[in-house]
């Protein structure tokens, strides 16, 4: 049997078999069938978490989703960078002619065929993203959703050597990885944090021989982080919200308010000019981005209604109406949630399938409402300033 890539540690009375993968890799699947026939082990760690592994399993997992409730729970954005990682993921495999997360799939199968115990090792990868996103400030955010979305866009192939070279990163680190320099300290989030709970729900696996199949660039971490103890509980808390964003957001409204209103009655036609800056740059820019995003007529009239009354209310989003009306006027059929795993190869299937188009007028109308809302912003503050 081939070592390369396998990482033996024994420990307290146990064998830990750590196979680093390429998530694309047809060789890191058929070493991963090799590694699990040969060691016959107690348990097989797989670097998935429940809902990955059930998406996985489960080809017709989108055919139940309600686009209503995602809209309504703010998870469009969340599940859009989702669905950007796995077209990153899914793209790379269909250039090689094989199947994403093809190892996993395998560690799941070998397990099964040698009645070894399954164990979903990873952390729920919402809360990888809620720990990430609390690390960022608004302009990170930004960032972040540019970056993921761009990956969308990029048509470039890679090499089998290339291919190779990603086994020093998984799925989500090779999406974010400039993302990461930009901001170093989501290094421990995105790969330290779950270093500590992969090393130790491979520890705490059932038996005295654990193979588990990991993406490469957790081996180093994982093989210093299971000689420790780790509090997964305290690894799964989703860190709370600062109050000064909230503070930020209900200062601004109201402060903006208050200039319109006292130049209104300094000089009603100034104040008349804030107020039509107001609706237009905030309005326009929203209806902008639901357009760009193809979205239906009454979804960019809505949006352009929307955008400068949510402005003013930190607790809703003009996304969230034209991304109602979009998937009330246009609603997804089931062939969309069939067809999505294919579309979200192209950035023609994103802007095509009516499920991602909603999502995306809900990111498109929002972005664009918080660009009004800082140009009007600036607009009323120049006013008032000029008729103190």
């Amino acid at each position: 049997m081939v070592e390369e890539n396998i990482t033996r540690i024994e420990q307290n009375g146990k064998e830990f078999i750590l196979i680093g993968t390429a998530h694309v890799s047809k060789n890191s699947a058929e070493q991963v069938k090799e590694v699990i026939e040969a060691e016959q082990p107690d348990a097989v760690c797989i670097e998935l978490d429940k809902q990955r592994y059930q998406s996985i399993m489960d080809g017709n997992k989108w055919k139940e989703m309600d686009i209503f409730k995602v809209i309504k729970e703010k998870k469009a954005s969340l599940l859009l960078m989702n669905l950007a990682i796995s077209s990153f993921q899914k793209r790379m495999a269909k250039q090689f002619g094989i199947e994403a997360g093809q190892e996993m799939i395998q560690g799941i199968e070998s397990a099964k065929e040698s009645g070894a115990k399954l164990v979903l090792a990873d952390r729920n990868i919402q809360i990888t993203f809620a720990r990430i996103w609390s690390g960022v400030g608004f302009k990170g955010k930004m960032m972040l959703l540019t970056q993921v979305v761009a990956g969308i866009f990029s048509k470039d192939s890679i090499s089998e050597e290339d291919l190779e070279k990603m086994k020093s990163q998984d799925s989500i680190n090779a999406v974010l990885s400039e993302f990461t320099q930009s901001f170093p300290k989501l290094k421990k989030p995105l790969i330290d944090e779950r270093d500590q709970y992969l090393a130790q729900k491979i520890k705490d696996a059932p038996g005295k021989k654990i193979v588990a199949v990991l993406g490469a660039a957790h081996i180093p971490g994982i093989k210093e982080e299971i000689k420790k103890e780790h509090d997964l509980k305290a690894l799964n808390q989703i860190p709370p919200k600062s109050k000064i964003p909230k503070i930020i957001g209900w200062t601004i409204p109201m402060l903006i308010i208050a200039l319109i209103a006292y130049t209104f009655i300094a000089n009603p036609a100034a104040g008349q000019q804030q107020i039509v800056s107001w609706l237009l740059w905030n309005g326009g820019f929203s209806a902008l981005g639901v357009a760009i995003g193809l979205g239906h007529p009454l979804a960019i009239i809505t949006a352009f209604v929307a955008a400068p009354i949510t402005s003013l209310n930190p607790l809703i989003a003009a996304g969230w109406f034209a991304g109602f009306v979009q998937a009330f006027v246009k609603r997804p059929q089931v062939s969309d949630f069939e067809s999505l795993t294919e579309d979200v190869f192209s950035v023609k299937g994103f802007w095509r399938n009516k499920v991602t188009r909603v999502l995306l007028i809900v990111v498109l109308a929002n972005l664009g409402s918080t660009l009004g809302t800082i140009i009007a912003g600036t607009d009323v503050i120049r006013l008032f300033i000029e008729n103190l």
